[in-house]
């Protein structure tokens, strides 16, 4: 079992954060699989920095090697157990 920080970008982070968002879809450059961990990182491209907000869960579903998905790419479906707001869990 791994785990992933990934850099997160807006709006995907909030629709994460507020519990609409339970995927992502993703460069497969780290081998995901079920059972991974996964800490989304808010990032602000435009500051080229992070934010300190972090999502942390566990990946359920890949999804890969399949028509609709890009060579190269997965789609990931995960469980989010823990949001963090400049260190401190919410």
């Amino acid at each position: 079992m791994q785990t992933h920080k990934l850099k997160t970008i807006n709006p995907y982070f909030t629709a994460v954060w507020r519990g609409f968002k339970k995927f992502e879809v993703r460069k497969n450059d780290r081998d995901f699989k079920e059972g991974d961990k996964v800490h989304l990182l808010e990032y602000e491209a435009e500051n080229d920095n992070y934010t300190g907000r972090e999502i942390r869960g566990e990946i359920t579903y890949v999804l890969k090697d399949y028509e609709a998905v890009k060579d190269g790419y997965v789609v990931f479906a995960f469980t989010k157990n823990t949001h963090i707001a400049n260190g401190e869990v919410q």
